[in-house]
């Protein structure tokens, strides 16, 4: 299998590849085919991409009250307050395939206020930037203004969760120069 170079770091692979790393490698090929960049990234030093991984996991793809396609338009909401290129392009994609509207994910990258979000959508959208933006001066208003849009104490935990994770994962990105995947860019287009 071939391996990008994901990053513009000088990052060394270990040869062989730990037999749980080349498994994940082959799942993401056969599902997504391509392998991300991200994890490609991470796996230089395996005990890390192990845990990337399981976080991301959990936080989009497990259980939740927020649905998948809820969790990558925070993902892509604080990406682009965060102007993260390879989270913006890889969650974009995510967006629109979702969706299956191919101006979504543009919309939320350029600028959510113009997307076409339903209120639920809106509220989370926007206390998923607050917290990128000024953690620190969330109260208690901001939460209720979720639970008026339905969403329980459970969902409100999952959304910090999932917009404190971009917030770290749009750091390393950017500064590590990550490169996201081309096949993204084509992805749920039509």
């Amino acid at each position: 299998m071939h391996l990008p170079k994901p990053t513009a770091l000088d990052l060394v692979l270990p040869d062989p590849l730990p037999e749980d790393v080349a498994e994940l490698f082959g799942k993401c090929q056969a599902k997504l085919g391509l392998v991300p960049n991200v994890l490609v990234a991470y796996a230089h030093r395996p005990e890390k991409l192990r845990a990337f991984a399981l976080m991301y996991n959990d936080l989009m793809l497990g259980p939740s009250g927020l649905s998948k396609l809820e969790r990558e338009m925070i993902a892509v909401a604080v990406s682009a307050e965060n102007r993260c290129w390879y989270c913006l392009v890889a969650h974009g994609a995510a967006v629109r395939v979702l969706s299956g509207e191919t101006a979504l994910g543009e919309a939320m990258a350029f600028n959510h206020r113009y997307a076409p979000l339903d209120p639920r959508q809106r509220a989370m959208v926007d206390f998923a930037v607050r917290i990128t933006r000024a953690s620190a001066e969330i109260t208690e208003a901001d939460r209720e203004r979720l639970r008026t849009h339905g969403l329980s104490d459970e969902d409100i935990w999952d959304l910090a969760a999932v917009a404190a994770f971009f917030n770290m994962s749009n750091r390393m990105a950017s500064a590590t120069g990550m490169q996201p995947n081309p096949e993204y860019h084509g992805q749920g287009r039509g």
